[in-house]
């Protein structure tokens, strides 16, 4: 008997040693998981997947783009060298959006990581917030801002190729429906030269009847058309999430700012309660004084 009781109590101090070690690693995953900015991953992810989706789509249908037209539209390189220049310069800004995007996103992640922390030792009173800080959270905002606007405007110039080939697209359907009734197909055309997009000289320029059909359903047409749709989905993306980005700021900068303001007014207050102690005290002394 002697012999198996300490036994049980070195085995019911091993069980709760690995209680107590359990505790502490599911407080510190606690801890860890309470410290994270939900918001921010949220509006990273949806940047990286708009920025991943409008880039790559929209690279390959650019090319898909220049493609159709160099075999369908426009045959002599001379007459279509302007648009292959803006086509390569789009191409090459695709590559300026993309990687500048993927690290201005996990600055502003890291920047949610900061505030976060930040505004929970602001509460604590553990630590205060500088005027630098705020500065940066506010520039944060400005410049995402900028980006929110110029993203806007990619959306809209995105929209213009998806409503060219949609065009193309319900032609080339009107002409195949057998309620269209049409006695003349060759009358129906589509002339790219009256969108700009090449000179007016080029040959043929245009496409008529069969051979509009048999370009609609080239893989280049196909491919393209819907790549832009997925493009244009992405740039609406990351401006949904260039929103978020901008409320998430807007709400920590007034955080901060607000945690400030409740900090120098616990100061205040501090000191206010100090001086009314040592001035009890004062009297209480006096008093004391007085009656010895």
């Amino acid at each position: 008997m002697d012999g198996t009781k300490p036994a049980m109590e070195s085995n019911a101090e091993e069980t709760q040693d690995e209680g107590q070690e359990s505790k502490g690693c599911f407080e510190c995953c606690i801890k860890c998981l309470g410290g994270v900015p939900y918001a921010s991953l949220v509006a990273t992810i949806l940047c990286f997947s708009g920025v991943a989706l409008f880039c790559g789509c929209g690279h390959v249908a650019l090319t898909g783009t220049l493609t159709m037209l160099e075999n369908h539209f426009s045959r002599v390189s001379s007459d279509h060298e302007n648009l292959a220049m803006v086509i390569q310069i789009f191409q090459y800004i695709i590559y300026g959006i993309a990687s500048f995007f993927f690290v201005y996103a996990i600055i502003l992640l890291a920047e949610g990581f900061y505030t976060t922390s930040a505004i929970k030792k602001e509460l604590q009173s553990d630590f205060k917030t500088t005027v630098c800080g705020r500065c940066i959270t506010a520039f944060f905002m400005f410049l995402t801002y900028i980006l929110f606007l110029a993203f806007l405007a990619i959306f809209g110039f995105t929209a213009i190729p998806v409503y060219l080939f949609f065009n193309m697209w319900n032609t080339c359907a009107a002409m195949k429906s057998p309620d269209a009734n049409i006695t003349s197909p060759d009358s129906i055309c589509v002339d790219v030269r009256q969108y700009g997009i090449i000179s007016w000289t080029a040959n043929p320029g245009k496409a008529c009847g069969a051979t509009l059909g048999e370009i609609c359903n080239t893989s280049e047409f196909y491919l393209s058309y819907h790549l832009y749709i997925v493009a244009l989905a992405g740039a609406g993306a990351t401006v949904i999430a260039l929103i978020h980005y901008l409320m998430i700021l807007a709400a920590n900068w007034a955080y901060l700012k607000s945690a400030v303001s409740t900090h120098e007014y616990q100061d205040i207050k501090t000191k206010d309660d100090q001086d009314l102690e040592a001035e009890a005290r004062s009297k209480e002394g006096q008093n004391s004084s007085s009656y010895s």
